[in-house]
């Protein structure tokens, strides 16, 4: 058993103008200690698959369908008293950015201290001590002094770190982290993405990677699903995306990224992503597709089998084996 299943998720926020539908349909598993890259466009639906996961929608969010089971316990449904056993203590989160999620009138070893108290059973001494040891965990020098400072007189490497140590306070079987890289320059970045690699082998947890960003993607995780307005267009190993993509957004995600090997012209895409209060009937990036057929205005592909372990929802799929 997975220690994570989503399948057919459903959500969407009811606003004056109509039904945001943010994510629908999406299914994946993953296992203990693995990686989960998710990747797409801003306002693919990303950042709502997790926080539906751990039931922090907004007032007018609301997971509509669908099921999300953790170490064989559902979620969606379960009341907030059995959420919060769960919400932070076996299952973290990394926000965007550190400055934001960060209270800037505490010191950070009142922060860090607050995580403990609620997530474990450590008193007095203990939840010092335990904080000091988890800002050696994440490297960061001088721990002593850092509990004193405040997050602005911090850098923002430094941030990014006490939020992983914050989150890693009682050690999750599952760390979500949602664009955690952001506004940080490439140096500190690779250092972050590797500092949590060494986390993971050392704790043995599953990471849920969020991020527009295909380096991290790369550098990261075993597994990756491609989210297009608000639905999964594919799923796969790290080399059936990168090496054999099957859907038209992840080929063209792959050739508007810059690599020091290219030899062609970069290629954007084309176009902007739907308006999620009026998704199209067929396939939602049919529009901004080279390759359209008028199949794809009509109908919404199903996910295809392109090979073990690998699926795509788009028709070439099977216009290539002559299944059209």
């Amino acid at each position: 058993m997975s220690l994570l299943e989503v399948k057919d998720l459903h959500t969407s926020f009811f606003t004056d103008a109509g039904e945001v539908m943010a994510v629908n349909g999406v299914s994946f598993e993953l296992d203990r200690g693995r990686t989960l890259g998710i990747v797409g466009e801003s306002g693919s639906g990303k950042s709502v698959t997790a926080y539906s996961i751990m039931g922090i929608l907004s007032a007018n969010g609301k997971v509509v369908s669908g099921s999300v089971k953790f170490d064989g316990k559902e979620l969606i449904g379960a009341g907030e008293d059995e959420m919060r056993k769960i919400r932070g203590n076996r299952i973290s989160i990394i926000f965007q950015e550190a400055m934001t999620s960060l209270n800037p009138t505490m010191t950070v070893g009142s922060q860090i201290m607050e995580a403990i108290t609620l997530h474990t059973d450590a008193k007095g001494d203990e939840v010092k001590n335990r904080a000091l040891e988890l800002l050696k965990q994440v490297r960061i020098s001088e721990p002593e002094r850092r509990l004193k400072q405040y997050p602005h007189e911090l850098s923002g490497g430094m941030r990014q770190r006490i939020m992983i140590a914050m989150a890693l306070a009682s050690d999750p079987d599952i760390l979500i982290a949602d664009e955690p890289t952001t506004a940080l320059d490439v140096t500190i970045q690779a250092q972050i993405l590797e500092l949590m690699k060494t986390l993971q082998k050392e704790l043995g947890m599953a990471i849920i990677m969020i991020t527009h960003d295909l380096g991290v993607i790369a550098h990261m995780c075993d597994e990756v699903m491609v989210m297009y307005a608000g639905s999964v267009c594919e799923r796969g190993s790290l080399n059936d995306i990168f090496k054999r993509p099957a859907h038209e957004y992840t080929k063209g995600l792959l050739s508007s990224m810059p690599s020091m090997d290219r030899v062609t012209a970069l290629k954007p895409i084309k176009g902007t992503v739907p308006d999620l209060l009026a998704l199209p009937r067929g396939c939602a990036f049919a529009e901004r597709c080279d390759e359209t057929m008028k199949l794809c205005l009509n109908r919404k592909c199903p996910m295809i089998k392109v090979e073990e372990g690998h699926i795509a929802s788009c028709w070439l799929n099977l216009k290539e084996r002559g299944g059209m």
